[in-house]
């Protein structure tokens, strides 16, 4: 039988803090991770300050020039990295009523002739020119949640009945960071923020709105197939599981379905991807703990289930190329421009 959830539970990660409170946290967040797949995290550890000056920099960083936002944009970059304008990119085959940065862990790329072509992923970021500061603010968040998601995979191992560590072979080099802007829907109809999509980009993400909580727009498709408003609550971080960590876990914790609606307020928000490895190859995300996991099952909307999930369906042996392969469906401009061997294939292989 389907179980449902109406409202988002919320994780009070100081309890991992006193042992007198661990059993209790860690009874919280498995119940969180199979049963809805969606969770805030209160008391996360990100200092304030981080968030904040992240925060106060979003206005002006979308109030930039076309001129500047045109030095920076994504089409630039054989990595996805960089600036995407409104319906750039598209979700279900609609297009997104967004702009965006997309920024990364700093890495230099190391794509040489012979190697896997989802190599190309790996590489350096794009800055807008002479703000420091921004360069700065933007590292130093993505810092921080770097070391959230790690500290975070050892309390979902423990919560799994699985050893500290037992995730982080799966994990990336390079994690990445989406800075997004909705602006004000016009039309006095909703419209698509982002289309519903289960989260391709990693194994975690962390959401940051950064929006008042009057600003409404993010939803969680729940088991039952009915959309949940996932509303700001100030302090927190949004939290939900991402394709990869679904298929580690042999299906048992879902990537939970959501999507965005467009309102009459503009909207900003920053989530975090906990990057996996890219040359993670589905034998051996299947049977890694597929021992530990047999025998229990997990459950999901019909909706949910026919959402397009290319590393658990797809053809693609490895999460790298499955990831190639989203990037270029949603970016076709940039996957036409640096990814022509395999731009027919990727647009035209639906399954």
């Amino acid at each position: 039988m389907t179980t449902s959830f109406d409202a988002i539970p919320t994780i009070d990660l100081s309890l991992a803090n006193h042992p007198e409170t661990l059993p209790q946290l860690l009874e919280d967040l498995r119940h969180a991770i199979v049963g809805v797949g969606f969770l805030y995290i209160s008391n996360h550890g990100v200092p304030s300050p981080v968030i904040s000056d992240l925060v106060s920099a979003l206005p002006e960083l979308f109030s930039l020039s076309e001129e500047t936002k045109r030095e920076v944009a994504l089409e630039n970059s054989p990595h996805f990295l960089g600036y995407s304008g409104v319906g750039s990119e598209n979700t279900g085959g609609a297009v997104d009523l967004r702009e965006q940065f997309e920024f990364a862990t700093e890495l230099a790329a190391t794509w040489r002739e012979g190697s896997p072509l989802y190599e190309h992923l790996r590489g350096p970021n794009q800055w807008p020119k002479g703000d420091m500061k921004l360069r700065r603010v933007i590292e130093s968040y993505i810092s921080e949640l770097s070391a959230l998601g790690e500290r975070f995979l050892d309390l979902v191992a423990q919560a799994l009945s699985l050893p500290g560590g037992t995730f982080q072979p799966f994990l990336s080099d390079q994690h990445r960071l989406k800075l997004v802007h909705y602006p004000e829907c016009t039309s006095s109809a909703s419209g698509q923020g982002v289309g519903p999509h289960k989260d391709s980009s990693g194994w975690w993400t962390f959401l940051l709105q950064a929006s008042p909580p009057e600003v409404k727009g993010l939803q969680v498709l729940n088991k039952a197939g009915f959309w949940v408003d996932v509303p700001v609550v100030p302090g927190t971080l949004v939290m939900n599981i991402g394709q990869a960590f679904e298929v580690v876990t042999a299906g048992i914790c879902k990537a939970t379905t959501h999507r965005v609606l467009s309102g009459q307020r503009e909207r900003f928000s920053v989530p975090f991807f906990q990057g996996v490895r890219r040359d993670l190859v589905k034998a051996e995300a299947v049977g890694a703990l597929g021992a530990h996991f047999a025998g229990m099952i997990g459950d999901e909307s019909t909706v949910g289930s026919q959402i397009d999930s290319a590393f658990l369906r797809g053809k693609y042996d490895t999460w790298g190329e499955s990831q190639l392969r989203t990037k270029v469906r949603s970016h076709r401009e940039n996957g036409r421009k640096f990814y022509g061997e395999v731009y027919e294939q990727y647009i035209n292989d639906d399954f």
